[in-house]
């Protein structure tokens, strides 16, 4: 369902885990992000987008490579594919397609379109590479830490930071790659919020944000999180209180606190 709209952007919300697709129009050309998740809501997401579309060019923008962001790639026959260097250079893209197939068995899913491994178009090499097509800037920044791939976007002229499996708000931070560097992401999204004028934030999981101080806000609770893993581990009834979905990531949370060790 649609949870955030103005005249440039569409914020798409699954029914699962509050996963986020955000499509964005600008003059010359569409984007969209990680188109997820049921086959009912990546249809809704691809009439939206053949609706909108006028014939301007598709680019889709992956976050990172994990199954339910990258479960929707192949709805979208022609678009332009732009994501991070590690996530082209992927070793075990199998992985990541197994883990559809898997869920698709267990929950009696078929989908219209083939469960294939994103091509990429557009390698996102270094921070700061930057795409221009008429009046958008895309900026791309590396955010190792949840997994080896991740990337941040900022697009300009408009104001909006995706941010991928970051800085939710019904997520605390996801250890899955590497626990230092998960710490330096934190660093470089505060210095990214800080130097550049953000109007909206999407992060991959949860709800957008639209006020400057709450965006930093996320990240200062993300950073405390991950530096309390060392320190014994952070209160789990305060956990609780602060994301309402606590009881059922318990697990994820054991394997942070092993992580940061």
């Amino acid at each position: 369902m649609i949870i955030f709209q103005n005249e440039h952007t569409t914020v798409f919300q699954s029914a699962l885990y509050q996963t986020v697709s955000v499509f964005i129009e600008t003059d010359q050309a569409v984007f969209l992000t990680d188109p997820a998740w049921l086959p009912a809501e990546v249809e809704e997401i691809r009439k939206f987008v053949h609706e909108r579309r006028k014939g301007r060019a598709l680019y889709i923008i992956f976050t990172h490579s994990d199954f339910d962001h990258i479960i929707g790639y192949k709805a979208f026959e022609d678009a332009i594919i732009i994501a991070s260097q590690e996530f082209a250079d992927r070793p075990d893209k199998e992985a990541p397609l197994k883990q559809i197939q898997e869920f698709d068995t267990k929950n009696y899913i078929t989908r219209n379109y083939e469960i294939t491994y994103p091509e990429v178009d557009i390698m996102i090499h270094k921070d700061s590479q930057s795409l221009d097509i008429g009046e958008a800037s895309l900026t791309f920044y590396k955010a190792p830490g949840h997994t080896r791939d991740g990337l941040f976007t900022i697009v300009e002229p408009y104001g909006i930071f995706i941010a991928g499996d970051y800085l939710s708000d019904a997520e605390f931070p996801f250890v899955e790659s590497d626990y230092e560097e998960y710490i330096k992401t934190m660093m470089k999204a505060k210095t990214l919020l800080e130097e550049n004028e953000i109007s909206l934030l999407v992060p991959g999981h949860g709800t957008p944000e639209t006020l400057k101080q709450k965006m930093l806000n996320r990240v200062r609770d993300s950073h405390e999180y991950l530096l309390a893993l060392k320190s014994g581990g952070p209160d789990v009834e305060e956990l609780s209180k602060t994301y309402k979905f606590f009881d059922g990531l318990r697990g994820i949370h054991e394997h942070n606190l092993k992580m940061a060790k």
